[in-house]
């Protein structure tokens, strides 16, 4: 067990950092609710959204924790063999419950953040354009710091516990992992279910309000635009906001067996628990490094543009995470690595890798040659909107795997030379990797203030056309909304590319785990042979199922989105009174169809990542002669790379792609090529609906998919040895 005294000269920052932020949250919602709520008509529209939203995280949370208690119950019988105890059992299945009570509870505070500073701000808004702003940054900024301080708290506490009673740092980190699974676990349904929901309602409204009956978004009159609203916080608040926490959670374990595998490389006696500590460290100088850059935005007169701000905030933030990092890696490596500042150097990589995805992302997002290619592309029809709209997707992947690449070797290497022991830099190089992975992460609660501000200004823009406010309003939530369109996007591409450090991170600690089981050391567990065929096969099923479980999300989106459109259809059909205003569309029945529709399908998928690779490991294990069934834990492996591979590529083209598409209409919008009404329109509107479900349901999914993964193999590698 640490001792007390170590807790207390290293790991105050944790608690300092949460009471912190804490603060700061309970502030930022004080200003909030205290600011106006709007007309009686702003309320009324507010209330629904928020009953929408309430029901369908009500119906969805009951499920997931349906799932999650059979799941536990399995892993906890899993552990009563001897041969699995010390991996398996109750332990992790009490951690897996808590990482998913925590991510569901994580995305619950997103969602209800949301939807109280919508109306806010559609409210603020009639002020002016800087009140607004304000505003809906501070309710993104309250669901940021609360879900990155809840990751961060709730692995902390469980750590301290679990070393209370175990007394046994590697016992300890055995456990936790569980921690990471459930986390995960609960955000896959999360993010895939919320964005089933909102790209259903989206894409229902957009094909039968805009395009077939010629009216404007979000205009009362369609029946499906309450469930469309609805849809932008179950999906990009609650989604994202589960999204975010297991991120953190994944990466701070996966880079404290990584630390312990330093520690048994190199000798317990020679080096203390100081680089298991580190992570923790660096992610809560990264909290207050966050609060900083929060309080730094503020909309000015000079600014051309409301992003300004949102970047100058960022950049304040990213520098003192590179301060916070430094400083982390001297105060705890200074007496045990003469060369901590290589260290140092990979966590500055990992923050420049976040830095050079930001600005890649809003080349091929925002208004720049790729997106007004797009919509040069639909004055001539739909189609050459489609295919222009693919190939940009797939351009969108080159530059980010290159600075991925440069990243992980820069790291590796950095991290090789830094080694204290002179022998061992195989290991160090990848606690160099951890490094960078975790410096990149701190950051988290900045950008996810970012990415809820999004939907925030969406919501209110919706909420000022359906109250039939001034032009002048909807100018103002039209440019917040432009803006928080870029910053969906950006989320996206942080998220990617933390996914695949993430990845390649829980990749090593799985072959950490293996290595201890098998009595071997981590470098030789991780000997993968592709030239195997049967570890080749592995790699196959890890790139197939990728693909699959994206295909899955989008046919999910367009089951549900059919039904959405069918019933829009209905009511204009059936009750003329809708389009001439003088009578009200039945918008309860689409959100009960979004609902129904989200929750079927996304089961199958959400359970794809966990029954396919034990599955795969287990009949490797079992079927196979001795003298093979050996390699089940590299053919395991192999599964785990190839997808991470797949993954990072697939992900970014349906982020990069969807997210043009998307901009490319708003573009027009602007009026380009002939604006809103033109032929060029309505070919970007069908793009923009191509790429909903892939920038909003697929892609974000995959995110969680490549480390749900991961992390169920760390858990049940003892199955597979």
């Amino acid at each position: 067990m640490i001792e007390i005294t170590t807790v207390e000269n290293m790991l105050f920052m944790i608690p300092v950092a949460v009471v912190i932020a804490l603060i700061f949250a309970l502030y930022f919602l004080t200003d909030i609710r205290s600011r106006d709520k709007g007309t009686p008509e702003m309320q009324k529209i507010s209330d629904a959204i928020e009953t929408g939203a309430m029901a369908y995280l009500r119906r969805q949370y009951k499920t997931i924790a349906i799932i999650s208690i059979i799941v536990a119950i399995v892993i906890a019988l899993a552990g009563i063999p001897e041969s699995t105890r010390n991996y398996l059992g109750y332990p992790v299945a009490i951690a897996f419950l808590i990482g998913a009570g925590f991510s569901i509870l994580s995305g619950f505070i997103g969602m209800k953040v949301s939807v109280s500073t919508n109306i806010k701000t559609a409210s603020a808004a009639r002020e002016s354009l800087a009140s607004a702003f304000k505003t809906a940054f501070r309710g993104g900024a309250v669901s940021g710091i609360v879900v990155s301080t809840l990751s961060i708290l709730g692995l902390f506490a469980v750590f301290l516990v679990y070393n209370a009673i175990y007394e046994e740092m590697t016992q300890t980190l055995h456990y936790i992992v569980g921690y990471a699974f459930g986390a995960s676990f609960a955000a896959l349904f999360a993010q895939l279910g919320g964005g089933i929901y909102t790209k259903a309602a989206d894409v229902g409204a957009d094909l039968v309000g805009k395009v077939e009956a010629g009216i404007p978004e979000d205009d009362p009159r369609n029946p499906a635009v309450i469930a469309d609203l609805v849809g932008d916080n179950v999906g990009d608040c609650a989604g994202r906001g589960a999204d975010i926490f297991e991120s953190t959670a994944a990466e701070i374990i996966g880079s404290m067996v990584i630390g312990l595998a330093v520690l048994k490389i190199a000798g317990m006696a020679t080096l203390s628990n100081n680089w298991i500590f580190l992570p923790m460290v660096i992610m809560a100088f990264g909290l207050i490094a966050s609060l900083v850059g929060i309080l730094s935005v503020r909309l000015k007169d000079s600014d051309k543009e409301v992003f300004s701000a949102l970047n100058r905030g960022y950049y304040i933030t990213m520098a003192l995470v590179i301060a916070g990092t430094i400083f982390s890696v001297y105060w705890l490596l200074k007496d045990e690595a003469s060369n901590w500042m290589y260290f140092a150097g990979c966590g500055i990589v990992g923050i420049v890798l976040a830095l050079a995805i930001v600005y890649i992302t809003q080349y091929y997002t925002g208004d720049h040659k790729p997106v007004k290619s797009i919509a040069d592309a639909s004055k001539t029809g739909p189609a050459t909107n489609v295919i222009k709209g693919i190939s940009v997707g797939m351009e969108s992947t080159l530059l980010p795997v290159i600075c991925i690449s440069i990243a992980i070797c820069a790291t590796f290497v950095l991290g090789y030379y830094a080694d204290p022991t002179g022998s061992n830099g195989m290991v160090f190089g990848l606690y160099g990797t951890a490094v960078g992975t975790i410096a990149m992460l701190a950051s988290s609660a900045f950008i996810l203030a970012e990415d809820t501000y999004g939907p925030i200004t969406d919501n209110a823009g919706g909420i000022v056309e359906m109250s039939d406010q001034p032009a002048e309003v909807r100018e103002r939530t039209d440019k917040l909304d432009a803006s928080g369109n870029t910053t969906k996007a950006l989320t996206k591409g942080y998220a990617m590319a933390s996914a695949s450090l993430a990845a390649f991170l829980l990749f090593a600690a799985y072959f950490e785990i293996v290595g201890e089981i098998k009595g071997i050391s981590l470098i030789e567990a991780m000997q993968v042979n592709l030239g195997n065929p049967l570890i080749f096969v592995g790699g196959l099923v890890g790139a197939v199922l990728v693909f699959y479980f994206a295909s899955l999300a989008i046919s999910a989106v367009g089951k549900a989105a059919g039904e959405m459109i069918e019933e829009v259809r209905r009511q204009f059909r059936e009750n003329p009174g809708i389009m001439e205003g003088s009578s009200d569309p039945d918008y309860a029945s689409c959100v009960d169809i979004a609902t129904r529709g989200a929750l079927r399908q996304m089961v199958l998928p959400a359970l794809l990542p966990i029954i396919v690779p034990i599955m795969f490991g287990l009949l490797f294990k079992w079927v196979l002669p001795d003298e093979l069934a050996s390699e089940a834990p590299a053919a395991v492996g192999a599964l785990i790379m190839i997808a991470t591979i797949v993954g990072v590529l697939l992900a970014n083209f349906l982020n990069n792609g969807g997210g043009a598409w998307d901009n490319a209409k708003k573009f027009i919008e602007a009026g380009s090529h002939g604006g809103k009404g033109s032929s060029a329109h309505a070919a970007a509107v069908v793009g923009d609906t191509v790429g909903d479900p892939f920038k909003d349901t697929a892609g974000p999914s995959i995110h969680v998919l490549i480390k749900l993964l991961s992390t169920i193999c760390l858990v049940t590698a003892v199955l597979f040895v």
